[in-house]
């Protein structure tokens, strides 16, 4: 399709629309500024959960939906919600228990909470910094907090380990969940609707317009789905070879300002 077809712009956040370092840039920015100028509506996708992109709302003078949690909860950009995915008791045991057997470390998030069981595990402090506010630290995950589960996340620092383990979550939950790495070092299993893929349907349906006007860029394997369902797709620089094989263009690194290259390159130039 045209870019000049674009209405809405889906932009998935680490990795892509901030730098390793989760900085907003000026230049990024300013690129959602010329979106908006132009009518492009820009709206965020990401494994994190809505209330951890709440801090990007005001600098980019967000109107789009956010889909947190891969489109597991979408809000509006005030966060109030505007419909949420939630996996079902059985398989959220079940991918409790898968983690934990293959050596990664469980994290689950529901709409409003996230839940450690060790807050010196690999990644805690990191993910607190880049979400800004803290995990809830419990010895188990309880029945009851199962059965609210949006997101369970493996955590691991061995990556080969977390790539072995979505293959097998993917094999054994089967069409019951959606798992696949939105980090090398995480593994996101959400409700089998909760998908980048169907983030570009349901914001489809939102806006009251056509999938292919969705642009969609990204870097990592769960992008790929959005890539798919979406009409323009962007990899990032950053993006493995297999990733960027499967979009129609590439753009610089997150840390060489591959968002708002991609904006002006792509989007606007295309769209002017």
């Amino acid at each position: 399709m045209s870019a000049q077809d674009v209405k809405l712009f889906l932009v998935d956040v680490d990795g892509t629309l901030v730098t390793r370092d989760k900085v907003l840039t000026d230049q990024a920015i300013q690129a959602a500024r010329d979106l908006r100028a132009a009518g492009i509506t820009l709206a965020l996708t990401s494994g994190r959960p809505p209330r951890g992109m709440s801090m990007l709302v005001a600098p980019l003078q967000l109107e789009g939906a956010i889909a947190g949690f891969n489109g597991g909860v979408y809000v509006h950009p005030d966060m109030s919600v505007i419909e949420s995915h939630m996996l079902d008791l059985k398989t959220a045991k079940e991918t409790v228990q898968l983690i934990l057997d293959q050596g990664l470390d469980a994290w689950l998030y529901t709409e409003k909470e996230w839940m450690i069981r060790d807050p010196k595990a690999p990644h805690v402090a990191r993910e607190t910094w880049t979400v800004k506010f803290d995990a809830k630290v419990v010895s188990e995950f309880t029945e009851a907090e199962l059965k609210k589960a949006v997101k369970i996340v493996g955590v691991s620092d061995d990556l080969d380990k977390v790539a072995s383990c979505e293959k097998l979550a993917q094999q054994k939950l089967g069409d019951r969940a959606s798992a696949a790495r939105s980090q090398p070092y995480y593994l996101d299993v959400t409700h089998p609707q909760a998908n980048k893929g169907a983030v570009v349907l349901t914001l489809a349906k939102l806006r009251n317009i056509r999938p292919e006007q969705i642009a969609t860029i990204g870097d990592m394997p769960n992008d790929v789905l959005m890539f798919r369902k979406g009409g323009l797709s962007i990899a990032m620089g950053n993006a493995s070879d297999e990733v960027k094989s499967q979009a129609a263009e590439v753009t610089d690194s997150n840390e060489d300002e591959g968002f708002a290259k991609a904006v002006r390159k792509f989007i606007l130039k295309a769209a002017g």
